[in-house]
C-alpha cells in the first residue's frame, strides 16, 4: 500500500506543477477504524469506517492554500487540482508561506518504530465482544453501580507524501483502546462517576480489559462521600494521568504560533530558568511503540529527539516553517510527539508519604488557563492527604495560581510515567499551591 499512496501523491504534485503551481505537497492517506460500545449488558453501538483521501498544499505566485478530496478517480483528481490552482490565485500573497527548506528533510531516521501489530490489524469482532462482556461484568461488580459503559476501538492508518522539492515519505501504524466508565448511586441525588481507558500500539502493552474496567469501578467507589475540604495553601500531588492534561497547558505556550500572536507566557524565555531543576522534558518522536512516534512531522521535517526543558531551563520551542519565517527563527518541528520526563526515584505511595499533608488530584473538572499570562483555575477530583496517606475523597474544589509559579514549585517527580499516553507524565509534586474549598 505505501508504494501505491506515494504514486498517487506524486501524480497529484505533477498535475499541480503542470497547472501552474510553483510548488506543491500532496499526501494520500487511507485509514480504517472500528468501535464497539456496550452499556449495561447489551451492545449499544457498532461503528466501522474507512477513509481515503488526498490532501494538497499549493504555493502559487506567492499565494498559499490547502485542499482535500475523497474522490481519487484520475479525471476527478485532475479537475480538483486545476480548480484548486484557480482558487489559490484569488488569495492575497503571503511572503511567509513557502515550502519547507529541503535541508530539513535530510538525515531521516530509518529506525524501526514498531507501530504495527498484526494482532491489532486483524482483531476479530468476536474477541472484541468477549472483551466487552468481561469488562461489563467487572464494571458492575458492586450493587451501587447504576450504569456502566465499556468500549473497544481499534484502527490502522497509512499515508504517502510527496513534495515538489524532493520530499518523499510514507508512515502508518495501528492503535487499540479499551476501557469502561462507571456511575454509582450514592443517595441524595449524588452519582459519582469515574473511568479508565488505555491505549497502545500493541496488544501486549495493555492490561487485560477486565483490569481496566475494575479500575474504573475502584475509582468510582473511591469518590463515594466526596465533599469540599477547607481552603488551604498546601502541597499538590498530581496523578500521572491527570498530569498529562496539565502538561498540555504548558506545551500550548511553546508553539511559535502562540509566541508570534502574543498568546504565550513563555515568550522570550528561551535559555532561561522557567521551572524547578527537577524538570527535564524531552520530545522523543523516535520512541518505539510510542503513541505519537513518527519519522517526520507534518511538514516533512525529519524527526529527532529535542530537549524542551533541561533541569528547569527552557531550551526549545516548537517552530514550523511559517511562524519561523515570521519570527526569524529556524524551524525545529511544528508540534509535539512523545513527551518524556526525566524520572525521579519514588513511587506514588512514597511521594504521598513525603508530602505529609495536602491534596492528591487524579482527575480535573474543567477550568481554564490564560495562555498569555499563565494564570489558571482548575476544578478537580481527588483525595486529601493526611498523615502521609490518601484520606477522604474531595471534589468541587479548585486550584488557582500561575503556571510559571507552579513549575518553579515542583519539588518531586515520580518513577511512574503514564505508559498509555503520548505525554509520559509521572506523578508530580508541587509545594505552596492555593486550594479553594469551603
Amino acid at each position: 500500500m505505501p508504494d501505491e499512496l506515494l504514486q498517487q501523491s506524486a501524480r497529484a504534485v505533477d498535475l499541480a506543477l503542470q497547472s501552474g503551481a510553483g510548488d506543491a505537497v500532496a499526501s494520500v492517506s487511507r485509514s480504517q477504524s472500528a468501535r464497539f460500545v456496550h452499556r449495561d449488558g447489551r451492545i449499544e453501538q457498532v461503528q466501522q469506517s474507512t477513509s481515503y483521501g488526498l490532501y494538497l498544499r499549493l504555493y502559487v505566485d506567492g499565494r498559499y492554500s490547502t485542499h482535500s478530496t475523497t474522490d481519487l478517480r484520475p479525471e476527478q483528481v485532475r479537475r480538483f487540482v486545476e480548480d484548486a490552482i484557480l482558487l489559490t490565485r484569488h488569495l492575497q500573497p503571503d511572503p511567509h508561506r513557502v515550502i519547507p527548506d529541503p535541508a530539513l528533510y535530510a538525515d531521516r531516521s530509518t529506525a524501526n518504530l514498531d507501530l504495527d501489530d498484526p494482532a491489532v490489524r486483524d482483531l476479530p469482532r468476536d474477541l472484541c465482544l468477549e472483551w466487552l462482556r468481561g469488562m461489563d461484568a467487572a464494571a458492575h461488580g458492586d450493587p451501587r453501580v447504576i450504569s456502566a459503559t465499556s468500549q473497544v476501538s481499534f484502527g490502522s492508518s497509512a499515508s504517502g507524501t510527496v513534495s515538489s522539492n524532493g520530499f518523499e515519505g510514507s508512515q502508518g501504524g495501528v492503535h487499540v483502546s479499551y476501557g469502561s466508565s462507571v456511575t454509582l448511586e450514592e443517595g441524595d441525588g449524588r452519582r459519582p462517576e469515574a473511568y479508565r481507558y488505555v491505549t497502545a500500539r500493541h496488544l501486549t502493552d495493555l492490561p487485560a480489559p477486565e483490569i481496566a474496567a475494575a479500575e474504573a469501578l475502584r475509582r468510582a467507589l473511591d469518590r463515594l462521600g466526596s465533599c469540599k475540604a477547607p481552603s488551604a495553601r498546601t502541597t499538590l500531588v498530581v496523578d500521572p494521568e491527570a498530569g498529562g492534561n496539565l502538561l498540555g497547558r504548558i506545551v500550548g505556550a511553546l508553539g511559535a504560533d502562540a509566541i508570534q500572536q502574543n498568546r504565550s507566557f513563555l515568550a522570550g524565555k528561551k535559555d532561561q530558568r522557567i521551572a524547578s531543576p527537577l524538570l527535564t522534558l524531552t520530545d522523543e518522536p523516535l520512541l518505539p511503540r510510542g503513541q505519537n512516534s513518527r519519522p517526520y512531522d507534518g511538514e516533512g521535517i525529519s524527526a529527532r529527539p529535542m530537549r524542551v526543558i533541561e533541569q528547569g531551563v527552557l531550551r526549545s520551542y516548537y517552530v514550523d516553517t511559517y511562524y519561523g519565517r515570521k519570527l526569524g527563527w529556524a524551524p525545529t518541528t511544528g508540534g509535539p510527539s512523545n513527551l518524556v520526563f526525566a524520572p525521579g526515584a519514588k513511587n506514588l505511595a512514597a511521594l504521598v508519604a513525603d508530602a505529609g499533608e495536602g491534596f492528591y488530584v487524579n482527575a480535573w473538572l474543567g477550568g481554564n488557563a490564560d495562555g498569555a499570562t499563565g494564570d489558571f483555575s482548575f476544578g478537580f477530583h481527588g483525595h486529601a492527604i493526611e498523615g502521609g496517606r490518601l484520606g477522604a475523597p474531595v471534589s468541587e474544589m479548585n486550584i488557582t495560581g500561575n503556571l510559571l509559579d507552579l513549575l518553579n514549585n515542583l519539588v518531586a517527580v515520580g518513577d511512574d510515567p503514564n505508559p498509555w499516553s503520548g505525554y509520559r507524565t509521572p506523578t508530580l509534586v508541587f509545594r505552596d499551591v492555593e486550594f479553594s474549598g469551603r
